[in-house]
């Protein structure tokens, strides 16, 4: 056979990945947090872009799109949806908001983009009139001033290095101890524990192991009293050896953490040498130890969860699923600037550049309102799914995968897991993440509906907790109580689910309610 060369016309149909899709996929993924970290990044490289008013929409281009929007607002400025408990919502009523590739693929005209500013402007300046008039007396500091920050006149809490430091300068004056000292103050983590070996801390200062033993020998003294420690066992130590405590017995028992854990009270009372009522009193006295004293000082703040989503029950037998709008970026096309500087701009990569600003501007806006919808969708298609959750507790919570609400709201699978990953929901029973709500099943036991892994989850940790000292549960007590009560589980199932909750076997929880007894 011959191989000549020649031309073929092929048609194929391919789906192309453009920039605008791939920031709208982006952008159903990110947490609050990171959108609004996204959004200001946005309005630094867009000029176009402006920060919206506190109580805008979170995307706004004309004033017909303002006024759409606001008609599905409720009192409080939050998009909201209800669900009735005895029929469904009115599909009429919800918008299409799965990715629509022939949409995607299309622009905005900048008409599309006007937005009215005037009265914004007016109001600003009334604002600035009015903090004007506002100044401290008897000092330079004024709140018109743009540089204002009240958070910079408050004090920060001393942290844990800064109060070793503090100790070291007095009470180490040799400048070689000092520096050593240094060294291992920078080594401690927040606990309070000591993560490097005072050994390789010698070889990297090139020193005697002897002088780096002497100076951490001091720094174990620092208050509070337990840091520089090496393991749990030191750091219980030093903390008794201050209370003048750490007795031959006392330190045979820390010796021996392991048989405290596992509540063998026999075998520490012959490790110690002591009778049962001298080691109860040791383990009191264990027990009032702080484990991590590193963390009285300058511990981080602790991020309060912000909630996406707020479901509400109605006095009308209804829940109401609404977004947490003041978390939302709000963002403003100035098409007036942009018709101000294209007049002036002669220039063709200008012209160009300024093309560019507009469209990202406007597929911004647009994508932020079609996230903002879509998890609004997501959240109510979950709430009608699991709504005996919300009713009666997480005993009734229902199997659940992603495929049953994307074929609900006709989306993809991606969509839906895409807008669960790292999104919140504030409901009467608590805060949960939206992936909470799905869930393996597991099946009946004379073949009725099956029941969701966190139900049992919860059932097997209610029998536990219930249960007496004189009566304690094992595994398979639990599947015979729970294959009576139409739940058919395995022996290891029931094993994993009580590790997964940290829950310990029955043998130490035997040992566990004898102490405690």
């Amino acid at each position: 056979m011959a191989l000549t060369p020649k031309l073929e016309l092929r048609q194929s149909q391919t789906l192309v990945m453009t920039p605008q899709l791939q920031q709208a996929i982006k952008l159903l993924q990110l947490s609050n947090l990171e959108l609004t970290a996204y959004v200001e990044q946005e309005l630094e490289r867009n000029p176009l872009l402006e920060q919206g008013e506190a109580d805008s929409p979170v995307g706004e281009q004309s004033d017909t799109e303002r006024r759409e929007l606001n008609g599905a607002n409720d009192a409080s400025g939050s998009t909201a949806l209800k669900i009735s408990e005895d029929r469904p919502t009115n599909a009429a009523a919800e918008a299409a908001l799965d990715t629509d590739y022939a949409s995607l693929h299309g622009e905005d005209s900048a008409a599309d983009a006007a937005t009215d500013f005037a009265g914004r402007g007016a109001m600003a300046d009334a604002g600035g009139g009015l903090a004007g008039a506002y100044s401290s007396r008897g000092g330079s500091t004024r709140f018109d001033d743009p540089d204002y920050n009240i958070e910079n006149s408050l004090s920060d809490a001393e942290t844990l290095h800064q109060h070793l430091l503090t100790q070291l300068s007095v009470a180490i004056h040799d400048p070689v101890d000092r520096m050593i000292g240094a060294y291992l103050v920078d080594s401690v983590d927040d606990a309070g524990y000591l993560k490097e070996d005072p050994a390789a801390a010698a070889t990297r200062l090139s020193c005697e192991p002897d002088r780096v033993t002497a100076v951490l020998t001091v720094l174990q003294t620092f208050d509070p009293a337990g840091v520089f420690a090496s393991d749990l066992g030191e750091c219980l130590a030093l903390q008794l050896k201050e209370r003048d405590r750490l007795d031959p017995a006392m330190q045979a028992l820390l010796d021996n953490l392991e048989l405290l854990a596992d509540r063998d009270l026999s075998a520490l009372i012959g490790v110690c040498g002591v009778d049962a009522e001298d080691i109860a009193d040791m383990v009191a006295e264990i027990k009032a130890l702080n484990p991590k004293p590193g963390l009285a000082y300058g511990a981080e703040t602790v991020q309060t969860l912000v909630p996406d989503v707020f479901v509400r029950h109605d006095p009308e037998g209804v829940w109401i699923v609404e977004l947490n709008s003041d978390t939302l970026p709000r963002v403003l096309v100035n098409d007036r600037y942009y018709a101000k500087v294209s007049s002036q701009t002669r220039d063709k990569g200008e012209r160009v550049y300024l093309s560019e600003c507009l469209s990202s501007a406007n597929w911004l806006v647009k994508s932020l309102k079609q996230r903002a919808n879509t998890i609004l969708r997501v959240a109510t298609e979950i709430v009608r799914q699991q709504d005996n959750f919300f009713a009666h507790g997480v005993q009734h919570l229902r199997p659940l995968n992603l495929r049953a609400i994307a074929e609900a709201i006709e989306m993809h699978e991606s969509t839906v897991s895409r807008v669960t990953t790292n999104k919140y929901m504030s409901t009467p029973r608590g805060i949960f993440e939206l992936k909470y709500f799905f869930t393996s099943a597991i099946a009946s036991s004379e073949g009725g509906e099956a029941h969701s892994a966190e139900s049992v989850r919860h059932r097997i940790k209610q029998l536990i907790e219930a249960e007496s000292p004189n009566s304690v549960l094992s595994d398979d007590k639990i599947v015979d109580i729970l294959r009576d009560k139409d739940i058919e589980i395995a022996r290891r199932t029931v094993a994993k689910y009580r590790e997964t909750m940290r829950i310990p076997s029955s043998v130490q929880r035997r040992r566990q309610k004898k102490v405690l007894a």
